[in-house]
């Protein structure tokens, strides 16, 4: 008779473990089938949006570092919001979820703050190119050519071989002088002579040494003028453009030349002199 009842308490627990286990599933299964295809479609989408923000970027020819920085956080805000969708379809409360993450996200961007905005300009940098790579700039307290431009800093090498490397929230701050981004320079050099030389005759000096260098670039016209009558001299203005990439070499040989031709053809470049005169005690 225990034996009966004991079968019968048995089959009782199985049928009502049974009915619970049935209950779950009928309630729960539909919401998990539906989050797990929530978050796979979710992640092929998130996938398929990625690579078609990187095809965007690449095709507008934005820097590769700004392509593959900006295309691995796209993606994982994609993914952050699939999981988030999924977690909602089960009943969880995400409210709360988001709040501790903008919470943690507004910690972190606290604590980041100089960082985060040396990332902010280098996408500025990187988007709108006031320089790019190769190119001769005045930044941020540094001069020199820029050899890399990355998220948060700027390098630059100087002309004597240092390497400066500039926040690029400092690089942005202030006035960017880029010799480069035109390709052309003009040459500001000043000719001095002594008020006895014959002013004409300077002029067609100086207009011979600029016909005779082809590296002078005929547009826009080279200038040649008297620009200062000062206490010991005469000084001519003279401006020939140039190339960028010729502008050293030409700084030093003009310099040159016009010494040598002012020696062949008599003309005086007249430096500071001083008379003493010494009185003799009666």
């Amino acid at each position: 008779m225990e034996e009966e009842e004991s079968t019968s308490t048995s089959f009782i627990d199985i049928d009502s473990i049974l009915q619970n286990l049935t209950e779950i599933v009928s309630t729960y299964g539909i919401k998990i089938l539906a989050a797990l295809a929530i978050f796979i479609i979710g992640r092929i989408v998130a996938n398929l949006l990625t690579k078609a923000f990187r095809k965007t970027l690449e095709s507008r020819k934005v820097e590769p570092s700004l392509v593959g920085f900006a295309s691995s956080l796209a993606h994982a805000a994609l993914l952050a919001f699939v999981i988030i969708a999924a977690l909602g379809k089960l009943g969880i409360q995400t409210t709360s979820f988001v709040a501790i993450l903008g919470a943690a996200g507004l910690a972190i961007g606290l604590a980041l703050q100089g960082s985060l905005s040396n990332f902010a300009a280098g996408v500025l940098i990187l988007i709108f190119k006031p320089y790019k790579v190769g190119d001769y700039v005045v930044a941020g307290g540094a001069e020199g050519s820029v050899t890399e431009i990355g998220i948060f800093t700027t390098t630059v090498v100087t002309l004597d071989n240092r390497t400066q490397i500039v926040p690029n929230a400092i690089a942005t701050g202030g006035v960017i002088e880029n010799y480069t981004k035109i390709g052309t320079r003009r040459l500001d050099l000043v000719a001095g002579v002594s008020y006895g030389d014959d002013v004409f005759k300077v002029k067609k000096i100086l207009q011979e040494i600029l016909d005779n260098e082809p590296r002078i670039l005929k547009d826009p016209t080279p200038t040649i003028g008297l620009m200062e009558m000062a206490d010991s001299s005469i000084n001519f203005a003279f401006r020939p453009w140039v190339k960028v990439e010729d502008y050293w070499d030409l700084f030093f040989d003009l310099q040159e030349r016009i010494k040598v031709r002012f020696d062949e053809e008599g003309i005086t470049i007249p430096f500071p002199q001083r008379d003493v005169h010494m009185i003799k005690d009666a």
